[in-house]
């Protein structure tokens, strides 16, 4: 097997015994399948198995997520994409080669950067040339570097172009690495016992970089105070300097309870104070699982412990919030765990987080999403994490409880730039959901708890897929499916505008805790004729409304809560708003047409069914007469309403038919009725936020002229064709449909 056929680092095979033509390897790249016992191979490109060591993000809009993976170099990637089908595996773009570890953006220009590799090898990359400049740092004096596996890398909070970078002294650059200075001591506990690695492996040589040791894991410098900066080493050590690497000081002695020489992952210098900073040790390689969590307030001269019995598996990484202090995320080997109260406890998250190894953690500072790097589930995005800002006993004791709502992106949806029909052999990551993400916590009595609700979700998943209920046990994938049957207790949202006009009102799940639901900045839709409530391939729904301030109400029971949510308009386009409120004025009227052929269209079907019924209590009356001469006039009579049923059905059915194509229709039909025609304005002055165009609007004045000589036919038929009919059945003795005033065109 060669590089070009799969990834080179093999671990585990298996032969099928039924058919030794069909084997399946596992490596460091994911799984492989061959069906020719060995000759090709395909990647299996649908398992998100990705070993982040670390996570970042730049500030573009939308920003995207940087890491590097277990020997599967230094990636790039949208954290959502203004386009259908989801993130796909083409969105990403490698910016390194070799095992990935930290790849960060540079603060001023997001299309240049840093990744790096085993060994300390450093990369300077640009996205516009795609140029990758070695810029790996030297000791001048020919000392050799030693450099972890997983090196410390930082870029200075006030400088961009400055950049930290550890060996067992902490290097700097002034000019993104194109030249290179030491700032510190070596660091480590230089012990030379502990620095053999170029005998590493035994009965053979395994000299890969992963063996180095007395080396720096992290460089943490300070965002508040610009010469401070904090370092971790792989053997124990915590430094600190105040003056920018003229000084340093050593603090790990003053940290009780860890054992000695025990790895230091990560520091994390506070966002508010530059004497107060968080460190987590690592000591599960000497079968160690103990979570160690610490934070000093003083610059490292005391520590207190923020490991909870509420903790399980040993700590890698912890995130400070950047708007409230007291709010923190900390990586574990099992997954991610958050506290609101500075530590002193901790929840597992398990809302599509899983337990995985929590190996990277990071916040971005504009859209407060916390992005997580797992090693060995790939990485998740928990969008929008404000509302954990705010969330307190009292909070979560009112019966309904808003949360601020983040203003709303409006943009236009491209289509995605691979195949339309990818089918399953693809992983695709969920988008984030368009529109508006409306936050509410919830305590009313008879709630389902979260758990019991995800256990009544899988439950009537598996109904509806007809599962047994003995080998349905302990299936949880099915839970996961999204609008199950039996949605449970339901709060009504409704959206107001300026004028406090409900414009939008539909459905959120309602169990105990705290519930989100997207609003996709729409209106209600425009009524539809009984038979097409589905939408077509190509309509999603009522107008998207123009950018701008709403309301937003909560209703559970007797309970609601009131917010508001800022729309906002696309930046790509710089659209003047008297064209914008042309193109919307333009959809709304076209709209109100559609909504009044949907009413013809329904009156025909009433219609219609009542006269079925006419005949019915006709033909049971005529079954009820007992004697001859009256059961013989009953017939006559019935026969000549028969007959003019008939005749009016095939009336009705000629208007409808100019109308709409009816459900039932055979074949594929020409689409010239004035309902398709409406569809069509709609769909076209739909498809940007520009001033409808010249053809548009002629397309529109077509569907007015053709609308408009349907309903005078319509109204005729139903002024005298049905009147006449009703005249006849009521001369029966049997009710009909009452009049109803005739249809008017819609006023522009």
């Amino acid at each position: 097997m060669t590089w070009d056929a799969a990834h080179p680092d093999h671990h585990a095979m298996w032969i099928s015994p039924n058919d030794p033509t069909l084997i399946y390897e596992g490596n460091d790249g994911g799984v492989y399948v061959s069906r020719d016992c060995g000759e090709t191979w395909r990647f299996v490109s649908n398992l998100p198995f990705a070993q982040f060591y670390h996570i970042n993000v730049d500030m573009e809009t939308p920003y995207n997520v940087l890491g590097g993976l277990q020997d599967n170099g230094s990636w790039r990637g949208p954290s959502v994409v203004w386009e259908n089908g989801g993130i796909r595996n083409h969105h990403w773009e490698e910016v390194g080669f070799g095992d990935g570890f930290a790849t960060l953006a540079d603060p001023s220009d997001p299309m240049i950067g840093y990744a790096m590799s085993q060994e300390g090898f450093l990369m300077r990359w640009d996205l516009r040339t795609g140029e990758r400049k070695d810029i790996r740092p030297a000791h001048p004096e020919g000392i050799e570097l030693r450099f972890n596996w997983n090196a410390a890398i930082a870029i200075d909070p006030f400088e961009p172009s400055t950049v930290y970078y550890g060996s067992q002294f902490v290097h700097k650059s002034t000019d993104r690495g194109d030249s290179w200075e030491i700032i510190s001591p070596d660091l480590t506990t230089n012990n030379p016992e502990w620095q053999r690695q170029a005998e590493s492996g035994g009965l053979t040589l395994d000299v890969t970089g992963a063996e180095n040791f007395t080396t720096m894991m992290t460089i943490a410098p300070s965002p508040v105070e610009h010469a401070v900066i904090w370092a971790g080493t792989d053997d124990g050590r915590v430094q600190v300097t105040r003056d920018g690497g003229a000084t340093w000081e050593s603090v790990e002695r003053n940290i009780r309870g860890v054992p000695a020489n025990t790895w230091v992952p990560h520091i994390e210098p506070s966002k508010f104070d530059a004497a107060t900073a968080f460190a987590v040790f690592d000591n599960h390689r000497r079968s160690d699982w103990t979570p160690y969590v610490y934070v000093t307030h003083d610059y490292g001269r005391r520590w207190r412990s923020l490991a909870t019995g509420d903790l399980w598996g040993y700590a890698l990484v912890i995130e400070q919030d950047p708007v409230n202090a007291d709010l923190l995320f900390l990586g574990t080997e099992f997954g991610l765990y958050v506290s609101v109260d500075g530590g002193r406890e901790w929840l597992k998250w398990t809302h599509g987080v899983p337990t995985a190894s929590a190996m990277a953690l990071i916040i971005h500072p504009r859209e407060h999403d916390l992005v997580i790097g797992t090693h060995g589930r790939a990485a998740y995005i928990l969008d929008d994490i404000r509302p954990l800002r705010s969330l307190t006993v009292e909070t979560l004791s009112e019966p309904i409880h808003l949360f601020d709502i983040p203003d709303a992106q409006q943009y236009m949806v491209k289509q995605t730039g691979a195949s339309r029909f990818p089918g399953h052999a693809e992983f695709r990551g969920a988008n984030r959901p368009y529109g508006a993400l409306i936050t509410y916590s919830l305590n009313v009595e008879g709630l389902p708890h979260p758990d019991e609700e995800i256990e009544r979700q899988r439950k009537a998943a598996q109904r509806e897929a007809g599962v047994p209920e003995e080998e349905a046990a302990g299936e949880t994938a099915a839970a996961e499916r999204e609008g199950p049957p039996d949605r449970g207790p339901q709060v009504t949202i409704q959206i107001t505008d300026t004028e406090g006009e409900v414009i939008r009102s539909f459905k959120g799940p309602a169990k105990l805790g705290v519930n989100r639901v997207a609003w996709d900045l729409r209106r209600d839709s425009f009524k539809r004729p009984r038979g097409d409530e589905e939408m077509s391939f190509f309509e999603r729904g009522g107008a998207e409304v123009l950018p701008g301030t709403f309301g937003v109400r909560i209703k559970y029971n007797e309970h609601e809560a009131m917010g508001s949510v800022t729309v906002l308009p696309d930046p790509r386009y710089d659209i003047p708003g008297a064209d914008r409120q042309a193109k919307f004025a333009g959809i709304m009227h076209a709209g109100a047409l559609r909504e009044v052929a949907a009413e013809a269209i329904d009156r025909i079907q009433d219609t219609r069914a009542d006269i079925d019924v006419v005949l019915d209590k006709a033909k049971q009356a005529e079954e009820g007469a007992e004697e001859s001469a009256a059961r013989s006039e009953e017939e006559s009579a019935n026969n000549e309403l028969a007959e003019a049923a008939r005749e009016l059905k095939k009336k009705l059915k000629g208007v409808e038919e100019r109308l709409w194509v009816p459900p039932g229709t055979k074949g594929i039909v020409a689409e010239t009725a004035v309902y398709s025609r409406i569809g069509y304005v709609l769909r076209a002055l739909s498809s940007s936020w520009d001033a409808p165009t010249p053809a548009q609007q002629t397309y529109m004045r077509q569907a007015e002229v053709r609308l408009e000589e349907v309903l005078a036919e319509f109204n005729r038929v139903f002024t005298e064709d049905v009147a006449e009919f009703r005249n006849k059945v009521e001369a029966a003795g049997i009710e009909f449909l009452g009049p109803q005033e005739p249809l008017q065109m819609p006023e522009r």
